[in-house]
């Protein structure tokens, strides 16, 4: 059996890196420099183990080193979101050891995190985080492992030479600069990018499968469809929970709890009139055009 799941597992390794046209740079300058994933939003449970089947529970905040796995909770739209990276995603100030639900506003991640939101009822494996500077560029090698249930990644665009895969039980996607959703079935949404799924067919030789933007692939049936305008309203609005922030800094507000009344004499008028003499002696809002 083991030789058999060894050769299988070749034939897709074959067959991916076939598809994807990739290098072996990152293989041949060096090991790289292990990263981290960190959690930055969660709602619901989760817990997870690093291959001693001990679980402790998970909370945002924690940062979690490459060989763990993690279990969301069954709840529905429960999830557990995670940065890639250093391990140094910021989080909400507010967030403390038991929050169990951070808002998406509070994550503004760095331009060179990726992002993976892992769904509720899901078994995810954080394989390998690693990144080489060449001094020419930097070589990232990320290898996610889909045990159950579908997670939804945004990945940055990467050099060629560096590889981000997500293995399920029959196959291998790689993943180029996309925004991807993937179930532990085959089934592959992507709403911007391309994704090139590897895995074994019905008849058991190897099939490989481009899934570009707008398009959804069933590798159960071996069917590429085109997304409906929900699904890709969905993913963007997941994608947008997941980026809240990248681009803008959020700037706290102090509100002006005046009362405002309005005369239809003198305009817009706010405060009192302290003297009684008819004027607001502290302005008004609009014009006032009349001379009494």
């Amino acid at each position: 059996m083991k030789q058999t799941r060894s050769f299988v597992n070749g034939l897709v390794a074959c067959a991916i890196a076939l598809a994807m046209i990739s290098t072996v740079a990152a293989e041949t300058s060096g090991q790289g420099k292990e990263g981290r994933a960190k959690v930055v939003r969660m709602k619901g449970q989760a817990r997870y183990t690093t291959g001693n089947n001990v679980w402790q529970p998970l909370k945002v905040g924690d940062v979690v080193k490459p060989g763990t796995v993690i279990q969301t909770s069954k709840g529905k739209g429960d999830f557990v979101d995670l940065a890639l990276g250093d391990g140094n995603a910021p989080i909400a100030s507010s967030a403390s050891p038991s929050t169990t639900i951070v808002t998406p506003i509070s994550y503004q991640p760095r331009t060179e995190q990726n992002f993976v939101r892992i769904w509720e009822n899901s078994l995810l494996g954080v394989d390998k985080l690693t990144t080489l500077d060449t001094g020419a560029d930097v070589v990232s090698d990320t290898q996610l492992d889909l045990k159950a249930g579908h997670i939804f990644g945004s990945v940055k665009k990467m050099s060629a030479a560096s590889r981000y895969e997500v293995k399920i039980p029959n196959g291998v996607a790689g993943i180029r600069g996309t925004t991807y959703d993937i179930t532990v079935d085959g089934v592959v949404k992507v709403s911007a990018g391309l994704v090139v799924i590897a895995y074994i067919g019905a008849d058991g030789s190897p099939v490989t499968q481009d899934v570009r933007g707008g398009q959804q692939f069933d590798a159960r049936t071996g069917q590429v469809t085109d997304l409906s305008p929900s699904e890709l309203q969905s993913m963007m609005r997941t994608e947008g929970e997941a980026h809240a922030g990248r681009y803008t800094k959020y700037t706290t507000f102090t509100f002006d709890h005046t009362i405002y009344h309005v005369s239809p004499v003198h305009g817009h008028h706010h405060g009192k009139d302290p003297d009684n003499d008819g004027d607001n002696d502290h302005g008004h809002v609009g014009n006032d055009n009349n001379d009494d």
